[in-house]
């Protein structure tokens, strides 16, 4: 396993054994795992992120720490955030990361998840001459699948 996941899947386990949040010092959580503070870092802004449901704070100096929320949203509630991060355009990374809440969520099924995928994929937009305008078709492809599980 690679050492993002280790560090991913202990913050989480801290997240769920704290009651919904974790307080980490970033020095003392590398040290145990036999990482550099760095890849803690990285874990944290990439996985932890508010379209993921995380809020995340952090106080620096001698006692300084990270702590880590899960916030608490009805579906619909995360469905609304995650439609307002898609904005105008969206990215393949963007509408994978888009169907993946929904995955976790319980909102589409595995296969649907690759039906969206497949039909928003830069080869399925292919007529849509510049990377600009597949990116912009593809955010309003995802705001109406979005609403639609809404509703």
């Amino acid at each position: 396993m690679l050492i993002a996941e280790q560090i991913a899947r202990l913050i989480e386990e801290m997240i769920e054994t704290g009651g919904g949040e974790a307080h980490i010092r970033r020095n003392d959580l590398a040290q145990s795992l036999g990482c550099v503070p760095s890849q803690v870092s990285y874990v944290i802004s990439s996985r932890f992120t508010p379209g993921r449901g995380y809020r995340v704070e952090s106080r620096r100096g001698g006692g300084g720490f990270i702590r880590i929320v899960k916030v608490r949203m009805t579906k619909n509630e995360y469905l609304e955030h995650i439609l307002s991060l898609v904005g105008d355009s969206l990215d393949m990374q963007g509408a994978r990361e888009c169907v993946r809440v929904m995955l976790e969520l319980s909102v589409i099924t595995e296969r649907e998840g690759l039906i969206i995928l497949n039909a928003v994929s830069d080869s399925a937009l292919r007529l849509v001459g510049s990377a600009a305008g597949r990116n912009a078709l593809r955010a309003d492809i995802m705001r109406q699948i979005i609403t639609l599980a809404m509703q």
